[in-house]
């Protein structure tokens, strides 16, 4: 169980390093916030395609590396592992 739970854990981790350096950087830096903040919030969202796959992806690697980290820790401080 154990041994299982650290693989999950390492392509969980290759997968978010992946899909996080795939993502496109957002430029727009202090003016963006300022100026283009509501569009972002309220228009020209991106619903499909390339860039909600990626965030989709590094979603699901995030929850899957948090839930087998806590599980190992929980399972090391029991004494199971």
């Amino acid at each position: 169980m154990e041994l299982a739970l650290k693989i999950i854990l390492m392509i969980a981790s290759i997968v978010l390093i992946a899909s996080v350096l795939l993502q496109q950087g957002n430029s727009a830096g202090l003016s963006g916030s300022i100026g283009g903040g509501a569009e972002q919030l309220f228009g020209k969202k991106k619903g499909r395609g390339y860039e909600s796959l990626l965030t989709k992806i590094t979603l699901g690697g995030a929850v899957v590396f948090i839930v087998c980290s806590v599980v190992i820790v929980g399972m090391e401080s029991r004494g199971v592992i």
